[in-house]
């Protein structure tokens, strides 16, 4: 198997080497990382991944400040650069009814604030914004007016996505169906497409908002990674990804190539296929693995799985696919894993044996 020429600009969020906190375990699988600050495990990846990493991803006051920003920019100097600033609000306990959609409006203008800040600073290091709105949901039936707690919601957002135009930052949108809020509003690539409808019915500008493909965040909620990377490339929408992997109910944000490995090289198939030319980004929280080793992995089998994609027959799956042909399309899908007619052949050799 031959490596491909494709080379994607890659990243990975920081968070990935931290404490790895979990409800049954608060103070994280890796206490001992706590007294490092965000600079020093900064180091830690940087001189761990090397090449295999290009940017890194961090969140907004939690991870990165305005503070601090500069001294990230020299640690990532000269080979590595701020590729994403992501929406920080989320682990803030006074958000946790919401930030855009908060019952009370000074903590709504507070959270546009926020989010205005975070854009300023990708602007200011050329990164993109990724919004991921955990906080913005409810956990109960009538906890919440719903028509009014979507209308904050969205009436702050248009305000956000038409600041990040006027700066120039890509806005990224990434949905999840749950956690923490337990009904996030955003919860699956149909209302992503909905919000971007309605802000733009509102007057926002739009052009650019993107989506951020979650790959555990569509697993969870049985969405196909292929058919959506293919529909959002050709809706000019696809801006990012993260890549993981994941059992199906949760986000356990694995090591990319754990679990349905066949989504995963779709999806590449589909990337390669639709020219998407953004980022391949890792989000992963390895609880209990070295987090270094998680990263490289996850791209070795990346890049495993992209060369499968390649090799795969085009003209042979698309003959297949006009068809509707699953077993033809799954005959080139084993073949470029290695299942040829030979392996065929001592197969049906060995069940004539008697």
């Amino acid at each position: 198997m031959q490596v491909s020429s494709k080379r994607w600009r890659t990243s990975v969020g920081i968070w990935a080497f931290g404490i790895a906190p979990t409800r049954f375990m608060p103070g994280g699988y890796k206490p001992e990382l706590a007294k490092r600050d965000v600079t020093e495990r900064l180091k830690w990846a940087v001189e761990g991944l090397g090449p295999l990493i290009d940017g890194y991803e961090f969140h907004y006051e939690t991870e990165i400040t305005d503070d601090n920003a500069a001294k990230i920019q020299e640690i990532l100097a000269p080979d590595h650069h701020i590729a994403m600033i992501c929406y920080g609000l989320v682990p803030n306990p006074r958000f946790q009814y919401g930030a855009l959609s908060n019952p009370d409006p000074a903590l709504r203008r507070e959270a546009v604030d926020h989010i205005k800040r975070g854009i300023d600073l990708a602007a200011a290091v050329g990164a993109n914004y990724i919004y991921w709105p955990g906080n913005e949901g409810y956990n109960y039936p009538f906890q919440r007016d719903y028509a009014r707690t979507w209308g904050y919601f969205l009436e702050g957002l248009a305000e956000v996505v038409t600041y990040a135009k006027e700066k120039g930052v890509l806005f990224n949108l990434e949905h999840k169906n749950s956690e923490p809020a337990m009904r996030i509003l955003m919860r699956n690539i149909g209302m992503t497409l909905f919000i971007i409808k309605k802000l733009k019915e509102m007057g926002a500008d739009v052009s650019n908002v993107r989506v951020n493909m979650d790959w555990q965040h569509l697993i969870m909620n049985g969405e196909p990674l292929g058919e959506y990377a293919a529909l959002l490339l050709s809706e000019g929408l696809l801006g990012h990804q993260h890549a993981n992997s994941g059992w199906g109910t949760f986000d356990d944000d694995n090591m990319v190539g754990a679990q349905f490995i066949e989504q995963q090289i779709d999806i590449l198939r589909e990337l390669l296929k639709g020219g998407y030319d953004g980022y391949l980004g890792f989000d992963l929280f390895p609880y209990t693995e070295d987090p270094v080793e998680a990263v490289k992995r996850s791209v070795i089998q990346m890049e495993y799985m992209l060369a499968v994609a390649e090799r795969m027959n085009d003209e042979e799956l698309a003959a297949a696919k006009a068809r509707a042909d699953a077993v033809g399309a799954y005959r080139v899908f084993w073949k470029a894993l290695g299942l040829d007619e030979e392996f065929e052949r001592q197969v049906y050799e060995k069940y004539s044996r008697r």
